[in-house]
């Protein structure tokens, strides 16, 4: 018998094995890990538990519903194509149809705060960009997303991942958002329960685009299919005003042609691609 201390030799551990098989040779193979690690929860890595806890105590419905993306996908797709120097992912396009949508639908861009009894509307969409650093989620904000077109809400959201990354990020960069949007890109499942942001009342989730046998109403055919969770504040939003919001998102990303104008903001007068 070989023992697991150091040079082979017998430990104590090694005779309580052996008299608790009964004397049997035990397998051989990978042995058992008892080692424990006690690590301190600090900083960013405290303050998010804290954050996520508080998120817990807030009763929330969450509704997913499919997206038809291929036009979406064939879009972007024309527009790399099209200019080389920036390359979109499908994050601006969805910041734009989510800003559009809140437009139709104001109750969802909204801070509830309940010690003061307010639900705050606000007009302007600041919206947070949740983004995985090396210490920890952060959320950098792109304000006023309502007056900017799909390649400056690129340009801006890549700018911001960026700040939040390297540590150069204002302290106004993370904070103050009206509603987020929360994605793990090609990792993402085919759903998740985004949680909330507090105060905000609503959070979009991301989930991983795929290619999928669609029913057209006379054969199946392939198309680009992701999943959108959406987490809402039960308590000042219904399930009712939940639903037709995520239904008018849905529209819109499956229509990226009705994304076209719109912007509010005399500062971004160009077209909006």
């Amino acid at each position: 018998m070989r023992g697991s201390g150091p040079a082979g030799r017998i430990t104590h551990e090694d005779l309580d094995a052996f008299i608790a098989t009964g004397g049997l040779p035990q397998a051989s193979g990978p042995r058992a890990d008892n080692r424990i690690e006690e690590v301190k929860v600090i900083g960013l890595r405290r303050r998010i538990a804290e954050r996520m806890e508080q998120a817990n105590r807030i009763p929330s419905i969450t509704i997913v519903e499919e997206v038809d993306a291929t036009a979406l996908e064939d879009l972007r797709a024309r527009m790399n194509a099209a200019d080389k120097s920036q390359k979109l992912t499908l994050l601006p396009f969805i910041a734009r149809a989510l800003t559009r949508a809140l437009r139709d639908h104001p109750v969802i861009n909204q801070h509830y705060l309940p010690d003061e009894g307010i639900a705050r509307r606000f007009g302007a969409v600041h919206l947070g960009i949740a983004t995985q650093t090396p210490n920890g989620l952060m959320v950098p904000v792109l304000r006023h997303a309502e007056a900017l077109s799909v390649r400056d809400t690129a340009s801006e959201i890549a700018r911001l991942a960026q700040a939040a990354r390297d540590g150069s990020a204002k302290r106004e960069e993370l904070s103050g958002s009206t509603i987020t949007i929360t994605s793990l890109g090609p990792l993402g499942a085919i759903a998740t329960t985004p949680i909330l942001n507090p105060p905000e009342v609503a959070i979009l989730g991301i989930n991983r685009l795929a290619v999928r046998p669609f029913w057209n109403g006379t054969a199946f055919e392939p198309r680009k299919m992701m999943n959108i969770s959406s987490s809402f504040d039960h308590r000042v939003i219904d399930g009712w005003d939940a639903a037709v919001f995520v239904q008018r998102l849905k529209e819109l990303l499956e229509t990226p042609a009705d994304l076209r104008g719109g912007l509010r903001c005399a500062r971004f007068p160009a077209a909006f691609w």
